[in-house]
């Protein structure tokens, strides 16, 4: 009940930013061709990303609920971490490449914007700024709420879009505002370009979080330490041989470790041990679904290990 809350909570946060974008990106691009203005067609552009990757989102959101099966039994937690890879390309590609494409453009282009609408792109920005503003207010909130600000890569990416986008708005109304003043459309290309560099930067840093939850990361040393601790902590281990930890989703880590038990206990004591344990670590944290215990012999697999070396001696 939890996750399902708290994913409303996302889900809520997404949907605001998806119509805020979507009024800004129409706004914006109208503006943008009435007035000429790379860095308004840059703005326009990045809000049409954002449009874009809040469906793919909103999408992760529901796909990632789906119950485990034969094909994926440890469950689809990871789809989330997948569509905020496909939204990080998107922040690069529709966003950054193209608003850096269009203060390149700027430069040798000779455009003569009107006073007007320049007013009406300034009149859009300001708009904009309070309607991204409170995108990314909301999205702080519920970050703070639930938080999983850090984690959550959906909340994680609305965060980066709604603040990337406030500092958008403010590099395109400088851009604007020196055109005016001066006639010389230089600082309007540089504050294309500087969304463009912005939008690059953010999808980067995003797209290596998502790539290192796909390829499979370990939890959080703290947590890590922790399930270690409550092991070694039970009479019957003796020692903890390897502990690995991985996170298959937000709700959802798996934990394999090779325990040495100590001796003088029978099989039906093993499994007994064993099913506490596995229910003890369960218990303690609720994400750590998948556990498997590797019971071992440790002086017996240390003598293995040395035998081959001691064997090599003439």
């Amino acid at each position: 009940m939890a996750e399902q809350g708290r994913d409303a909570g996302t889900r809520g946060t997404i949907l605001v930013a998806l119509g805020a974008n979507l009024l800004i990106a129409a706004a914006k691009s109208a503006a943008g061709l009435f007035a000429g203005s790379p860095a308004l067609l840059s703005e326009a552009a990045h809000s049409v990303a954002d449009s874009l990757n809040e469906v793919f989102l909103l999408l992760s959101l529901r796909r990632a609920r789906r119950a485990p099966d034969s094909d994926h039994p440890f469950g689809y937690g990871k789809e989330r971490y997948f569509w905020s890879l496909l939204a990080a390309v998107g922040i690069f590609v529709l966003g950054g490449c193209f608003s850096f494409y269009q203060g390149v453009r700027a430069l040798s282009g000779s455009e003569h914007e009107s006073h007007a609408g320049y007013i009406a792109g300034l009149i859009v920005l300001l708009v904009s700024l309070i309607a991204e503003g409170a995108s990314l207010l909301k999205a702080v909130v519920q970050a703070r709420r639930s938080g999983e600000g850090a984690s959550d890569p959906a909340l994680r990416t609305v965060l980066a879009e709604d603040g990337t986008a406030v500092i958008g708005v403010l590099f395109a109304a400088a851009g604007l505002v020196v055109h005016m003043v001066t006639g010389n459309g230089v600082g309007e290309a540089a504050a294309s370009m500087a969304i463009g560099v912005l939008l690059m930067f953010v999808a980067f840093t995003l797209g290596r979080g998502a790539h290192d939850q796909l390829i499979g990361v370990a939890v959080d040393p703290e947590l890590r330490d922790g399930i270690e601790r409550l092991l070694l902590g039970q009479p019957e281990v003796d020692t903890v041989e390897e502990l690995l930890t991985m996170r298959l989703g937000m709700d959802s880590t798996l934990v394999a470790a090779r325990i040495d038990l100590v001796p003088g206990m029978d099989s039906e004591r093993v499994e007994e041990v064993s099913l506490r344990i596995r229910q003890s670590i369960h218990e303690t944290w609720p994400t750590a679904d998948r556990v498997f215990l590797d019971i071992t012999d440790a002086r017996i697999e240390r003598a293995g290990r040395a035998a081959p070396s001691a064997g090599a001696t003439p």
